[in-house]
């Protein structure tokens, strides 16, 4: 019976007692021990990337907000490693699931937003309303930015979500052309599928760091 194209991403579709989830923490199993000595090459590699992100934090963050820039980049860090091990053949991508993008997207904006609203009400109400709006469309500019700021984590978590799906679907739709092709377009799509996993491990750091740079925008409003 031919299953449906989207069950690759159904968590319980291939197991009945699923550790499809199990993915969230593998990449830190896979990484041998002795990778996380100071001073090793995996180590200083991801102090240069985390100090790569930190500079650009520190742009909108204050100098007394280390903290919430390494938080910002152990984020970028957790969902990088999600996203390159989807590609793994036999891995469930995690963050294919909305609801893990959710989770992730959700309780950032819930603290900032709240965090804003309890601390700093006059400049929350102040961002609802745009410097030199007309007197005409303030109540719809208080409607649009009131809305724009509700969905955003539903954003940040789609956004997520459908890019890894997208190129997922593209890796699936591109094997399943290989039976029945002579030897010169069999060569010739598994080269473009290894391009195309190329171009999967790009978009999966791509959106990793979008994710937490406008995480990192929005909770500078506050």
């Amino acid at each position: 019976m031919m299953t449906n194209l989207f069950s690759v991403f159904d968590p319980s579709s291939s197991m009945g007692l699923s550790m499809n989830w199990v993915s969230l923490i593998l990449g830190m199993f896979l990484i041998p021990f002795s990778k996380w000595v100071i001073n090793s090459r995996w180590v200083v590699m991801m102090e240069l990337l985390v100090m790569k992100l930190y500079s650009e934090m520190k742009v909108l963050f204050s100098s007394s907000s280390k903290m919430v820039a390494v938080i910002f980049s152990a984020l970028f860090l957790f969902i990088m490693f999600n996203n390159i091990m989807g590609l793994t053949p036999y891995v469930y991508t995690a963050t294919s699931h909305l609801a893990i993008t959710l989770s992730l997207a959700f309780p950032l904006w819930l603290g900032y937003f709240s965090f804003g609203w309890m601390m700093n009400c006059k400049w929350m109400l102040a961002h609802l309303m745009p410097q030199g709006t007309p007197g005409l469309l303030m109540p719809f500019m208080v409607i649009i930015e009131s809305v724009s700021s509700l969905i955003r984590p539903g954003t940040l978590a789609v956004r997520l979500m459908a890019n890894m799906i997208a190129g997922h679907l593209l890796l699936v739709l591109v094997s399943s052309s290989v039976s029945g092709l002579s030897a010169l377009m069999f060569w010739g799509i598994i080269l473009t599928q290894i391009l195309l996993v190329v171009l999967e491990v790009a978009v999966a750091i791509i959106q990793s760091y979008v994710l937490v740079i406008l995480s990192v925008l929005y909770s500078s409003e506050v």
